[in-house]
């Protein structure tokens, strides 16, 4: 899995690196906020890990940013910034979990373990796999994520695989419930997943058992 790290101390950035990737993670480096906009605009990553104070583009608008232009990727914030106003923010803006400043790289990789899972954790179906835990899906050479709407609907619908879901039911996980918002939401997970999420007329939608 890959990481891409938002660090301006360069030797801890360095020591991260080397601790992580003996894990078995694959590290890129950046020291200020503009190279991550340069780093995911040609790469995918896996995780984010975002300092706060750092040059150009501080941490928080940084993955602001990134949400906004509906990239899913989870961020993990490690800062020395440890005011509760901070770590509010932090999680405001889409992080998954916010570390303070001085903190043992061990319980940084214990966080990136439970946020990732690992492999054992996947589910296959027609031709994708599927990571519960993050929304992670690969199909051949690529990857996304599900944002977390998508993710509990298709978990909903993988639980409950062979039977049909109320349309009732899935709505309760929408923002703002109504037929024509599920209507919508379905269609567009049928086009990121590109499978069959079969609509049952008036009574809701349904996987097939493979």
């Amino acid at each position: 899995m890959k990481i891409l790290l938002l660090e301006d101390d360069a030797l801890l950035a360095e020591s991260l690196k080397e601790y992580l990737e003996l894990e078995g993670y694959s590290v890129d480096t950046v020291g200020s906020g503009g190279e991550v906009f340069d780093r995911t605009f040609d790469e995918q990553y896996d995780l984010y890990i975002l300092d706060i104070n750092v040059p150009d583009i501080n941490g928080l608008e940084v993955l602001k940013a990134l949400k906004d232009a509906d990239d899913t990727t989870p961020a993990i914030y490690i800062s020395a910034m440890t005011d509760i106003k901070s770590i509010t923010q932090g999680f405001k803006v889409g992080a998954v979990d916010y570390i303070k400043k001085p903190f043992d790289p061990e319980e940084l990789l214990v966080r990136i373990r439970h946020h990732l899972g690992s492999k054992d954790d996947t589910v296959a179906y027609e031709g994708l796999l599927y990571h519960p835990k993050n929304g992670k899906v690969i199909r051949g050479d690529s990857s996304f994520y599900l944002s977390e709407i998508q993710k509990k609907i298709f978990d909903r619908l993988l639980l409950c695989k062979g039977d049909i879901v109320s349309s009732e039911e899935l709505m309760e996980f929408l923002d703002r419930p109504s037929p024509n918002a599920l209507r919508v939401t379905m269609t567009k997970l049928k086009k990121k997943l590109k499978i069959d999420i079969k609509n049952i007329r008036s009574q809701g939608y349904t996987l097939e058992t493979l």
